[in-house]
């Protein structure tokens, strides 16, 4: 499992995490305006009860108790009507708008009837009044509450996931170019020691003429991978160049260096011009291709196919190698993961973003089985 893998799986356990919290806020929360619910309800009741009381009161009843009761229930907005629906008085709603607006309490009284049952008070024989009710403007907010916290949870969840992915963003293509820059810079003094050489023995040994030819190609080729580091981190300059000509270099580099049991099906276009950087680019096909050898352990077919289609090159590198799982198609990209003992995993990596970031282009798994893979690279065409 490597380090990306391991921060998916902490993002993993952090979004489950949030959301139990969220859970259990939401229950706990509902269960709170549900018990709260209950309450009013009971002091409806005890409201019906007072007000009863008070229509059946005689010299011995202590009606300011009575009253007392009536004018404590301050919170609860409520309708009392008689058994023909006719307002007989209202509490808790807004007065102003009652007084201004004659269908004001029609209104809150039609809003009660659609909600909770009314509470029954027979103030006479076969003669009842009924009290309409619905939950105070307190046990709203209650049960808005939770959403609202949900919202502004969410809310910062989002902003955080964005501020902390493009810190982590920045922080990696500052880590990319101080690597590559260094890379490049502890190259150069080794290179030139060792151009120098060449040229030591070209002039003192001759005969040895070949030997000389042969370490001037790997000395070339260093200064070739010092460019290539140089280069990550500043916008790379693109010209055209010819696709088929940019693609047999890479092949050609490869196909010299490996067994005679791996075949090469090469198929490429002529006359395509493509806004190219030639050092990344060669990269990003070396990188292709040793990873297809890598796939088939050096036994097996690389074919290389590309083609013209709106207004695009589209590049496959395909090989009979072990494929890749289908969860896999994506982390092959994710600097660090690597199927090799050796290697820092950064070749895919690396290809992905000098595709990507430095020619505007795609790269992908377009498809893979057990038979093999096929990488697809698009790029505009000049």
């Amino acid at each position: 499992m490597n380090l990306y893998e391991s921060q998916s799986r902490v993002k993993v356990l952090f979004l489950l995490a949030a959301f139990l919290i969220v859970v259990v806020s939401l229950v706990y929360t509902n269960w709170l305006a549900g018990d709260l619910a209950e309450q009013e309800r009971n002091k409806v009741r005890l409201w019906a009860d007072a007000y009863r009381n008070l229509n059946i009161a005689d010299e011995n009843t202590d009606i300011g108790f009575l009253f007392e009761v009536i004018r404590n229930n301050n919170t609860v907005p409520m309708i009392l009507t008689d058994s023909d629906f006719n307002i007989i008085d209202s509490r808790n709603l807004d007065s102003l708008k009652a007084r201004r607006n004659p269908n004001y309490l029609p209104a809150q009284l039609h809003e009660m009837k659609s909600g909770m049952p009314p509470i029954e008070i027979e103030i006479a024989p076969g003669d009842f009044n009924y009290i309409y009710y619905k939950d105070s403007f307190q046990l709203v907010q209650l049960r808005y509450f939770p959403w609202i916290q949900l919202g502004v949870i969410g809310l910062f969840v989002v902003v955080g996931y964005i501020t902390l992915s493009t810190t982590r963003v920045s922080e990696q293509n500052r880590l990319w170019v101080g690597m590559a820059k260094e890379t490049a810079h502890q190259l150069g003094t080794p290179i030139s020691s060792l151009m120098a050489w060449v040229e030591y023995l070209r002039e003192t040994a001759p005969e040895q003429e070949h030997v000389t030819v042969e370490l001037e190609k790997d000395v070339n080729r260093l200064e070739l991978i010092a460019e290539r580091f140089s280069k990550i981190g500043s916008k790379p300059g693109l010209e055209p160049h010819d696709i088929k000509d940019m693609l047999g270099k890479s092949i050609n580099y490869i196909e010299t260096r490996v067994s005679s049991q791996v075949n090469f099906e090469i198929h490429l276009p002529e006359g395509i011009q493509v806004m190219l950087n030639p050092p990344l680019f060669e990269w990003v096909m070396e990188n292709l291709l040793k990873n297809a050898l890598d796939a088939m352990e050096g036994i097996g077919t690389i074919t290389i196919n590309a083609y013209p289609e709106e207004g695009n090159i589209l590049i496959d590198v395909t090989d009979t190698g072990k494929g890749i799982p289908k969860s896999k198609t994506k982390t092959v990209f994710q600097p660090g993961f690597s199927t090799k003992k050796r290697g820092w995993g950064l070749g895919l990596a690396l290809a992905k973003r000098i595709v990507e970031q430095y020619h505007g282009g795609k790269i992908f798994v377009k498809e893979s089985t057990e038979k093999g893979t096929t990488f697809r690279v698009v790029l505009a065409l000049a």
